[in-house]
């Protein structure tokens, strides 16, 4: 009999049986698909390594830190900075603090206002001040309610050019919605995270990070292909009948599958994306490693990224990656929206576009859940006696998010076992 039984291997799950694992508890995780990871997914099409929609690790993640060997992953960095398309071309906007001989460019750059540079700098001050939890308390406003991202912006003077231009396709690659309706407190922590570390893909694609903590496990620690039927006091029962006896449960899945195992929880809502990826003979950044953000006002095209310029692996020698991120409506036929999105490229790269090759047109319809109060996560539910929640909803709509929510889990159960809580295995 184990210690503990929990149900999914995304990153919730695995981080939770690895903390459970250093601090002495016995645990096995049930996995319902294929393969480790949960949204966090990799696949191989013709020796190209394409992810299920643009993700990206971010190495301030503070749990991420204490669980994942950065070092194996082969993390390839990418700039911190972005290139903005905007009417006069695309322009560079870098991050003074790491890239100072960029400062003039990034000043001269037209993505909005010389005040609204001074206030980008005050927003970056503000959101790396203070320990790390307190951004889950900032964004507040007058009436002592969490703004919206978009609200917090304007409230604090940012002009509308530099929000169309900058502000509404980074945070909405992020966010996964241009509206910026996310609560403030993501805002500062998403800013706070992109201050203190950079943005990462590891060699092979973003699967090798649940793999990575899948293989601290050991061959016994994951069980694939294992689907619960229900939960009851004590043991979980398998879709074939077999009952996994433990003496804590965790349901480490999404809220829906979590709904059907826990009744009382309820659904929630979904942030959708859809991802193009083609391969090319060569890069439209000409192998830089940074994120081109469409400043234009128009177009579907929110984001683009050749993840092949970032890290290696993700394409074969002599050809790269390219990855499209589209929000809102798009056309519902593929044909059609891999067409339109071709116009839109060669427009700004060049008529080689017609070239590329299309690989994969993913609708992706459950991105990241919506979550109206984000926070640590480190306030583990108990819904009923010896049976716990966690995962990103539980938390913040991120990677960090789920690690967090897991490891709190974690920790609380090995104190109720009377074992100790362990930093990392």
């Amino acid at each position: 009999m184990h210690d503990v039984v929990i149900v999914g291997a995304g990153m919730a799950g695995l981080t939770c049986a690895r903390a459970l694992r250093a601090g002495g508890a016995s645990c096995v995780v049930l996995e319902a698909s294929d393969a480790v990871g949960g949204r966090v997914r990799t696949d191989d099409v013709g020796g190209f390594r394409l992810d299920r929609g643009f993700q990206v690790l971010l190495t301030a993640y503070p749990t991420a830190r204490r669980w994942l060997d950065f070092a194996a992953l082969g993390l390839g960095r990418f700039e911190p900075g972005a290139r903005v398309a905007t009417a006069q071309g695309d322009a560079r906007v870098s991050d003074p603090f790491r890239r100072p001989g960029r400062l003039l460019e990034t000043w001269r750059a037209p993505v909005g206002t010389a005040g609204d540079k001074l206030r980008i700098a005050a927003l970056r001050l503000a959101a790396t001040l203070g320990a790390g939890d307190g951004v889950w308390a900032k964004g507040v406003g007058p009436d002592g309610a969490m703004r919206t991202t978009a609200a917090e912006l304007a409230a604090r003077g940012f002009t509308p050019e530099v929000m169309e231009r900058f502000f509404r396709p980074w945070l909405g690659g992020v966010f996964l919605e241009r509206d910026l309706v996310t609560p403030a407190a993501m805002l500062f922590f998403v800013y706070r995270m992109f201050a203190q570390g950079y943005a990462a893909l590891p060699t092979g694609g973003m699967q090798r990070i649940p793999e990575q903590l899948a293989a601290g496990l050991g061959p016994d620690g994951v069980v694939l292909r294992a689907r619960v039927a229900r939960t009851e006091a004590g043991a979980v029962e398998l879709l074939d009948g077999q009952r996994v006896p433990a003496r804590h449960i965790v349901v480490a899945t999404e809220r829906e599958e979590a709904t059907r195992l826990v009744d009382e929880i309820g659904g929630a809502a979904w942030r959708g994306v859809v991802n193009v990826q083609w391969a090319a003979a060569r890069s439209p950044l000409a192998g830089e490693p940074v994120l081109w953000l469409n400043g234009s006002g128009r177009g579907l095209i929110n984001n683009l990224v050749v993840p092949s310029d970032v890290a290696a692996g993700y394409a074969p020698a002599g050809q790269s990656l390219v990855s499209a991120t589209v929000l809102g409506d798009a056309p519902e036929d593929d044909g059609e929206l891999t067409r339109a999105l071709g116009l839109e490229l060669a427009e700004r790269f060049g008529q080689d576009v017609w070239s590329w090759r299309p690989l994969v047109v993913r609708r992706i319809r459950r991105a990241l859940p919506v979550i109206a109060a984000p926070g640590t996560g480190r306030e583990p539910r108990e819904a009923r006696e010896g049976l716990w929640l966690c995962g990103d909803h539980r938390a913040s709509a991120s990677i960090e998010g789920a690690m967090a929510s897991g490891e709190a889990v974690a920790h609380t159960i090995l104190k109720r076992i009377g074992l100790g809580a362990a930093a990392k295995a």
